[in-house]
């Protein structure tokens, strides 16, 4: 079955920087330097939160880590005790724009799903202009970002994996394609009128500041609609988002309520020894998140897992390869079209995007349509909910012999998975001993991640065909 894409793969290419002139109310969108912050001495951004009426705990400061920058601990910090705080004028967000502005304008432009552009295109303005409110924190920005969208166009290619090639190369292809259309807008306005006062938005600086939104805004809670629902609003958090990632944080972000607008804080979860890292939960995310927003990957990642498209004709394939001699997924009867149909695999408002891995380990739509279409009795079927078909928990629901079929199924699957990775993990472990580049490390453990991720699927079902097997010979027995 092949990995779900969404849309044609194309190369995305490399975006490079340009030079852009600089004007006395200006500063520079692209860099010529090398250097890990947009500035080689930037202002010390504890002592600025302090000065805009922040809270930085006494027992902070801000070093190299693992990962980067960092926060860390000077000393032993109880459990509960205020971390950061962070007054309402201090984040920045895209309700700091000018409701007439023509940045205003160009965010409208930005399809929701990269909402971290637009907040982007705010970021930008604030970045170019000399007496910003905001140039101590962003001079502490990285002048570079380790995500696909600048990797070389070979290690974009060696990611060997559609869905995150195809969201690279959307992205890609967004940023240049804007690149044009912000060049169109702003050709005859006056550098008065101009958002970026006059200075040209390449492709190279829209996707850096694309970058610094996705791997570091929070979608904090907004206003309540009138419906009752609450907004999530994008906002750049100074400092807060030195803090890097882990399941297992130490720290939370908590909005006081009652502020309007809210004030933001960093609590210690837990008891924070001496020399630890303050650590935030970024998310229950996959790698591909954590890659294509962040730019790292993590090994073992719990929450891991890979996209398949479901396709009945490759089902047939896995089926026939684990033994089954006459399979129907090409072909499935009335009755079982009507429950894919409920499980949104078949008619106009299918979504084919299956999952193998995370929590679940089978996707539960993906899960109950296998059982399904590999049983022969409906009454038996539909004596059963839907909730107990997709769940892998619920053991044998259309009893032993269905479960075995639709595992073994699952199983020869993830075998048909695994080739399309034209590398094998041996092969990639011994590529990252030879010493290789930062980007195609990233990709080497990417791929590696994923084909991990496979083989623990198949390892884990074996088992469960094993105890299935012992439980059905053990009934026959007795």
């Amino acid at each position: 079955m092949a990995f779900f894409s969404s849309s044609k793969l194309l190369m995305a290419p490399k975006l490079f920087t340009t030079h852009t002139p600089s004007t006395t109310q200006l500063r520079p969108l692209s860099c010529a330097s090398a250097s890990a912050r947009l500035v080689p001495q930037p202002p010390d951004l504890i002592r600025w939160v302090k000065r805009e009426g922040g809270f930085v705990h006494p027992g902070l400061k801000i070093a190299d880590c693992d990962c980067g920058l960092g926060l860390v601990s000077t000393e032993q910090i109880p459990k509960g005790s205020d971390l950061i705080g962070l007054p309402s004028h201090v984040p920045m967000r895209i309700g700091s724009v000018g409701v007439d502005s023509d940045l205003l304008g160009l965010v409208r432009r930005v399809p929701e799903e990269l909402w971290a552009m637009k907040l982007g295109l705010k970021l930008l303005q604030e970045r170019a202009m000399v007496g910003s409110f905001w140039w101590p924190y962003i001079s502490n920005l990285p002048e570079t970002y380790s995500v696909p969208i600048f990797f070389p166009g070979e290690d974009i290619k060696n990611l060997q994996y559609a869905p995150l090639l195809s969201q690279v190369n959307k992205r890609c292809r967004f940023l240049l394609e804007f690149e044009k259309e912000i060049k169109h807008i702003l050709q005859d306005v006056k550098p008065d009128d101009n958002p970026f006062g006059g200075q040209d938005v390449d492709a190279s600086s829209l996707g850096w500041a694309m970058s610094a939104v996705s791997s570091r805004a929070f979608r904090l809670h907004g206003n309540k609609l009138p419906d009752g629902t609450k907004t999530y609003i994008p906002m750049m958090l100074p400092l807060i988002d030195i803090c890097n990632h882990s399941f297992l944080q130490n720290a939370e972000i908590v909005q006081e309520q009652g502020t309007q607008p809210s004030n933001f804080l960093v609590v210690a979860e837990k008891q924070i020894n001496q020399n630890d890292s303050i650590t935030l939960n970024y998310g229950c995310l996959s790698n591909d998140f954590f890659l294509l927003d962040y730019g790292f990957v993590i090994t073992s990642n719990p929450f891991d897992c890979i996209e398949l498209r479901y396709d009945g004709g490759l089902l047939d394939a896995a089926s026939m390869a684990a033994g089954i001699s006459s399979p129907n997924f090409s072909s499935p009867a009335p009755w079982q079209r009507e429950i894919l149909a409920q499980l949104n695999l078949e008619g106009e408002a299918s979504i084919l995007k299956v999952s193998l891995g995370g929590p679940e380990v089978v996707e539960g739509r993906f899960l109950a349509a296998l059982r399904v279409l590999l049983a022969d009795d409906r009454e038996t079927v539909e004596k059963q909910n839907l909730d107990s078909l997709k769940s892998l928990s619920a053991e044998a629901p259309l009893g032993i012999p269905n479960e075995v079929l639709a595992l073994r199924t699952l199983i020869a699957l993830c075998v048909i998975a695994l080739k399309y990775f034209p590398s094998k993990i041996m092969e990639d472990e011994a590529l990252l001993k030879e010493g290789v580049s930062s980007s195609t490390e990233l990709v080497v453990r990417f791929r590696m991640e994923k084909k991990s991720v496979i083989i623990d699927v198949m390892r884990n079902l074996s088992r469960r065909v094993k105890t299935l097997a012992a439980k059905e010979t053990a009934t026959t027995e007795c």
